[in-house]
Parts: structure tokens; C-alpha cells; sequence
């Protein structure tokens, strides 16, 4: 019999003080998991920098001249992203394990497959546009509900039930997002609770 050890997420990058601070002070309190994802989403908007344009050039070759991607956040090889697939880097991991923060960088064309989630999550799109389906169970088969289009500065939150979606970057250059979770991503190894490989109709 063979064994195998999965490798769970580690800490690779850099989120603020002050912002990790505020989701500390959003998460501890308390209420429901819609409560909570309602002050995260505030944390958010009061803490992350106005987004401006990208730096000259690709990606790859500098930072951006904006607000949190520019202050060591993640590499500029993180910030390029990787065409086998989106990549979420975990920035912080609370002790305690309340919330874990992410960031996903999403080269043109990649995109989630449909899933719900563990617990409470909230989005903060820093770069490009992320485009989402939202989708309901139907039994056999699912049904979009919503549809949204996320540009850069747009800030949001949901907890189960109802959370099942597909995002995706329909764009033509890389985005890049911050997803709070009220789980320890570093212990669980992924905010997915399912994935749903069901028809849409």
C-alpha cells in the first residue's frame, strides 16, 4: 500500500498590517456568516488602496504602480500568473484559524470550475475584471441565476447556502484578486466545500 502526502498552502506572500488588522476586528465580531462577510466586505473598502492603471509594460516586468500590488503583496513572477491555471497565494493565515486571506492571479482564459465554498467569502478584485456566473441547484442540473462582471475596485461577500459559481477571466490581460475566507485555508488546503460538474440549462 502507497501512501501519499499532500502538500497544504504555506505563506507566500505579504498582506498589510493594517488591513489583515481590520478583518481581525470584522471576523471577532461575531454573528451570522452573512454578518460577517457584510463587515469583511466593509474592512475591505475602508482598507484597500484606490486601484489605478498598470505600470508601462507587461506584468511580468515591474510592479504595479497601484495601491496593495505594488507594495510587495506578491512577487512580480506571482503577479504574472501561470498558464496550467489560475494560482491562489496564500498572504495571510490567522493563528487562530478564524480566516485565511488569498491571492488569485488569473491569467486571460482561466477560470474556476463551479463550487460552493466551507464557509463565508469575500472578493476584492485588485487588477483586471473577473466575470462571474452564479448558478442554483436544480436537482438534475443547474441554473444561472446572476451573472456579474467585477472590474478592478469591486468589493463583495456571500455565505452558503447560495454561494455556487464559476469565475472566470474573460479578459484579455491578467487579473488579480483578494479573497477573505472564514476557514484556515493553510490547515484545510482549499475553500471548496464541492464542485458541481452537473448541465446547466
Amino acid at each position: 500500500m502507497s501512501s501519499s502526502v499532500v502538500e497544504l498552502p504555506r505563506v507566500t506572500g505579504t498582506c498589510p498590517q493594517l488591513l489583515t488588522a481590520a478583518i481581525r476586528q470584522a471576523v471577532r465580531s461575531g454573528g451570522s456568516w452573512q454578518e460577517t462577510a457584510d463587515r469583511v466586505v466593509a474592512a475591505l473598502r475602508g482598507h484597500l488602496p484606490e486601484v489605478g492603471p498598470l505600470s508601462a509594460g507587461p506584468l511580468s516586468a515591474g510592479p504595479l504602480n497601484s495601491g496593495l500590488l505594488g507594495s510587495g503583496l506578491l512577487s512580480a513572477a506571482q503577479l504574472a500568473g501561470d498558464p496550467s491555471g489560475y494560482q491562489a497565494h496564500l498572504v495571510h493565515d490567522e493563528p487562530d484559524g478564524s480566516f485565511s486571506i488569498l491571492v488569485a492571479v488569473w491569467q486571460p482564459g482561466q477560470e474556476t470550475p463551479v463550487h460552493d465554498h466551507l464557509s463565508w467569502c469575500c472578493t476584492a478584485v485588485l487588477q483586471g475584471t473577473e466575470y462571474e456566473e452564479v448558478y442554483a441547484v436544480r436537482g438534475d442540473h443547474l441554473e444561472v441565476i446572476d451573472r456579474n462582471a467585477n472590474p478592478a475596485g469591486a468589493v463583495s461577500g456571500f455565505a452558503p447556502p447560495g454561494d455556487v459559481h464559476l469565475v472566470r477571466n474573460a479578459g484579455d490581460t491578467v487579473a488579480v484578486s483578494m479573497h477573505v475566507y472564514g476557514t484556515d485555508i493553510a490547515r484545510v488546503g482549499s475553500s471548496v466545500r464541492r464542485v458541481y460538474d452537473l448541465p446547466v440549462r
